[in-house]
Formats: structure tokens, C-alpha cells, sequence
């Protein structure tokens, strides 16, 4: 049986004593919002925190309102359930609804927050396993080892970025607000991730994510996001991409954007595809070819690696594929996607 290891918790009920515990703590510290990945790899002996500074009776934490500009602002503890089901959150970021639906299944959804899925440490099929599976094959890059099991004689972990609300947020434009005791910040949610799977995120372990921002869309906005996984529920993504089009007046394409996950250590946006989309009509066979062009740019950019379960050759040819019908879902106002 896996049994969690023994830590301290501390529950603090408002924003400031959580800052004082995680600047005391020196870095020994984790931080556990639902707890729906933690707890796992705390299982599996992935961490061995001294301490864990839960986040559930923070006051303000749990909402999500729109601001007088039309942005939306989202506390880090709402759960998924309730940004998937958010009537604002679907009309105003549809990408963001449906990759929040499609995290995990119904269960985990209500006990994960969306903070929770932003901050995901990176996975690997080499290191999301038990002790005695590691020991046994030798350990990675990312845990306790020299070798990495991905790349034979790579010097840099490549365990994948899987949060589903990533993309989706990116293409939103989305800013992330950072607090540590004395200090705040705003960063643009595409500047958070590095390349570096052992810790892919642009911040210090005593900071904490203490709100999400999506600012307010054009009025020709379209977004969809669409997911590959082995099963229809339950499984982190095989791959993720997220797909934003903004209609003008006429309804042609002024703008485009396409980023994904599951790929590397850090979600990965498709460059190019706002030239081959814009000034086209959806619905009509150039279009269509734009889109297919699009795609393309998408299959030539991200290559995945074998970090995660499923071939990265099979995953790879899957990227034109649902870049395809999640740019068609978008432009139909549809969606989110299943290729299966």
C-alpha cells in the first residue's frame, strides 16, 4: 500500500499568515490547493515536504467575477467544475471553459482548482511511477538520477508541461498575479514557463499564485480547445491545443492563434498562424486551405517526445489532425474536441 509520508499542515484562513509560513519555511515548504496531483506523487515519494500550506480556507480564493473592463478575474482555489461551468467563463473564454471540462473526470474536477492546474508540475512515463519502479530502472534527471530515460544522454529533464487550462489560457492573453510576503507581481502567463522540466515555472517556490486574470476579448472572439487522451475521461492529456480566431465586422479572420501541450516542458505556442488565417472567411474553401496550412505549421513545430504514454510518433501525427478540427471547432463556435 502507498502511504503518504509524514509533514506538517498548516491551514492558514487568510493570504498574509500563508506568505509568512511559506517565507519562514526557507524553501522546505509545498504549497496544496485540491491536492488531486500532490497527494499522488507525495505517495509515490516524488516530494517530501516538511511542511504543506494548504490554501482551502484563504479567504477571496474561490470566485470568479468580471471587472469593469469586461476581464474576467479568477481566484486560484475555484474549482474546475465551476470555470467549465461558468455561463461567463463560455461566453466570454469558450477555450478556458472546455479545457477545464476536460481535466481528469467529474470527481477530481470538483476537488482540483484551476491555480492547482496552472502551477501542475511536469510529467513523465519515467518519473510519475512508485519508488521501487524507479529504483529499479534506474533513477531520472528530474528525481534522484543522472540519466535521462527520453532523451539517451541529454543534460536537460524534458518532462512534459500536461495542464490542460494552459493553452487555453495563453491564447487568452492571460496574466498571472504573484505574492510573496512584502511583494506583488503581474506576469504574462506566456512568460511563466521554462524549459526546464525539473522546475518549469519563472517564479520562486515562495511565491503564490494569487489570481488569474483573462482580459476582456474582442467582440469577434471564437476559442475551442481539443484534447487527445487514451480514454474519454480520467487521463491527463496525450495532446492539448488550444485554437483562438477574432472575426471582424465582415466576419473574415483578423487574428489567429494556436498553442499546445504536452510536448515539452513548457506548453508551446504555433508561430505563423495568424499570416496563413488572416483575411479569410470561415465556411469557405480558402479557408479551409488556411487551415490546413495552419496545421501543417503545427505538425513541422511541435514534436513530441516519449515523456508521456502513447508513442510521440503516433502523438506527433495527431498534431495536424486535431490542430484541424480545433481551429474548424473555433470557427463554428463548437466544440471542445475529441479525435477519437
Amino acid at each position: 500500500m502507498l502511504r503518504l509520508p509524514s509533514f506538517q499542515l498548516e491551514e492558514p484562513k487568510s493570504l498574509y499568515a500563508a506568505l509568512v509560513l511559506l517565507a519562514e519555511a526557507k524553501g522546505e515548504a509545498m504549497v496544496i490547493a485540491g491536492g488531486t496531483d500532490l497527494l499522488p506523487n507525495l505517495k509515490h515519494g516524488l516530494f517530501a515536504p516538511k511542511l504543506l500550506v494548504s490554501l482551502a480556507r484563504i479567504e477571496g480564493f474561490v470566485g470568479i467575477q468580471e471587472e469593469p473592463d469586461g476581464a474576467l478575474l479568477v481566484g486560484p482555489m475555484t474549482p474546475l467544475a465551476q470555470v467549465a461551468e461558468s455561463e461567463l467563463v463560455q461566453a466570454k473564454a469558450p477555450a478556458l471553459a472546455q479545457a477545464a471540462s476536460l481535466v481528469a473526470g467529474p470527481q477530481l474536477r470538483t476537488q482540483g482548482t484551476l491555480g492547482g492546474n496552472v502551477m501542475l508540475d511536469t510529467r513523465c512515463q519515467w518519473y510519475n511511477q512508485t519508488h521501487f519502479w524507479r529504483q529499479s530502472l534506474g533513477y531520472c534527471l528530474k528525481k534522484d538520477g543522472t540519466a535521462c530515460h527520453v532523451v539517451q544522454g541529454g543534460k536537460k529533464c524534458v518532462a512534459a508541461a500536461s495542464n490542460d487550462t494552459a493553452p487555453a489560457l495563453m491564447t487568452l492573453g492571460a496574466t498571472l498575479r504573484f505574492e510573496r510576503l512584502n511583494e506583488k507581481r503581474e506576469l504574462p502567463i506566456k512568460a511563466l514557463w521554462s524549459p526546464d522540466g525539473i522546475w518549469n515555472k519563472r517564479c520562486d517556490k515562495d511565491e503564490l499564485l494569487t489570481a488569474i486574470r483573462v482580459p476582456a476579448q474582442d467582440p469577434g472572439h471564437r476559442g475551442a480547445y481539443g484534447k487527445l487522451r487514451t480514454r474519454e475521461s480520467i487521463d491527463f492529456p496525450l495532446l492539448g491545443l488550444a485554437a483562438r480566431l477574432t472575426l471582424d465586422q465582415e466576419g473574415r479572420v483578423q487574428d489567429a492563434e494556436i498553442s499546445g501541450v504536452a510536448l515539452a516542458a513548457r506548453p508551446s505556442p504555433v508561430r505563423g498562424v495568424d499570416d496563413v488565417l488572416r483575411g479569410t472567411l470561415p465556411g469557405t474553401a480558402e479557408f479551409d486551405e488556411a487551415v490546413e496550412a495552419a496545421a501543417q505549421l503545427a505538425y513541422k513545430q511541435l514534436r513530441p517526445l516519449d515523456n508521456v504514454p502513447g508513442s510521440a510518433w503516433y502523438r506527433r501525427e495527431m498534431v495536424p489532425v486535431l490542430a484541424r478540427r480545433t481551429l474548424q471547432a473555433a470557427a463554428k463556435g463548437e466544440g471542445p474536441v475529441h479525435p477519437l
